[in-house]
């Protein structure tokens, strides 16, 4: 279904003032029809006056205000009429009535707040005026908003279960689509998140890992979902944007906004994480010993300061290395004799 936009209905001003003086045209009508049936003459008038004091308030049901960034989408009697678009003060069709099937799904994210303080005016006694409410739950809303969805706890790659969370900018574009391709457009964006967030996430481990292929190339690369976050969350902001097309809206942004390992395995990760710390940072220090040691053998022959048999150099590497990858500070042993 294509929107239609109606665009030449800014006329809500000039219809208001001239229902209104119409109504008061036919009060005077009534006083004045009275006084001429009293005095004999035709009830024409007097007939007049009341048919519009009666029918009078329909054309005020066809004047709708939208606010900047707001649409309305109205059918008449079960066809799709047109969209409101822009702000302004409108007059329509009284017999229109808006359609948003979304109005009352409240989901965790922008632009969906609850009416709570409507309910606690209504049990203190205060008149809340319920037909406006009805009225402005009725508008679509253009405006950016964020969807917050639900931690999920999804396999990567590997099979390690981690939980992850996204934040997914999005707005209407298309208000018909929105309306009528789908059956709630809200939940149908909701639920095509959780889908593309598990789709994409089991493409990629939760940390770098060797042979893994997270482009479809056949090419093992370094992705991760820790260290390629950027890149993650745009393959998801395409994912949704595919899916939801169909339903007029546009994904514009995507972003993770919680990732860890699930707490079952996360204490086993973290020690597995400790582990390689430790062994890398071993690794280092034993590369700087070897380092060290060779440049004292190499100052000491180059200086010719001692000269140091196989055995005695073996010795000294031996006591460099345990000193320099030792976890405590050396305890030094002064040697008082000879060397040999």
């Amino acid at each position: 279904m294509k929107e239609k936009i109606l665009s030449n209905r800014k006329n809500g001003m000039l219809v208001l003032i001239l229902t209104t003086l119409l109504y008061l045209a036919a009060v005077s009508g009534c006083v004045f029809g009275g006084m001429m049936v009293s005095d004999g003459d035709s009830p024409a008038l007097l007939a007049v006056s009341i048919i519009w004091l009666c029918v009078g308030w329909i054309p005020y049901c066809g004047l709708k205000v939208l606010k900047p960034q707001e649409a309305l989408v109205l059918t008449l009697f079960g066809k799709y009429v047109g969209t409101l678009k822009g702000d302004g003060f409108y007059f329509v069709n009284p017999f229109c009535t808006g359609v948003n099937p979304a109005a009352d799904t409240h989901l965790n994210q922008s632009g969906d707040v609850d009416n709570k303080a409507s309910k606690s005016a209504l049990s203190l006694g205060f008149n809340v005026g319920k037909t406006e409410v009805d009225i402005s739950g009725k508008k679509i809303s253009l405006k950016i908003m964020t969807l917050n969805n639900n931690r999920q706890k999804i396999n990567d790659c590997l099979g390690n279960p981690v939980e992850i969370g996204i934040a997914v900018m999005w707005r209407v574009v298309d208000t018909a689509k929105a309306v009528f391709h789908v059956d709630n457009y809200k939940e149908y964006l909701s639920l095509q998140c959780d889908t593309a967030l598990r789709n994409i996430v089991r493409i990629y481990p939760y940390d770098v890992a060797p042979n893994v292929d997270t482009t479809g190339d056949g090419i093992a690369d370094e992705g991760s979902l820790r260290g390629s976050s950027e890149v993650v969350a745009a393959r998801i902001r395409d994912e949704i944007q595919n899916r939801v097309e169909e339903a007029g809206l546009q994904i514009v942004e995507a972003r993770i906004t919680y990732l860890a390992y699930a707490p079952e395995i996360a204490a086993v990760m973290l020690q597995r994480q400790q582990a390689s710390a430790v062994i890398d940072a071993r690794k280092m220090i034993v590369d700087g010993a070897v380092g060290m040691v060779e440049m004292a053998l190499d100052r000491l022959n180059q200086n010719g300061v001692v000269e140091l048999d196989e055995e005695r150099k073996a010795a000294m590497v031996s006591n460099l290395l345990v000193v320099l990858c030792g976890n405590r500070d050396a305890q030094p042993i002064v040697n008082s004799g000879s060397l040999y």
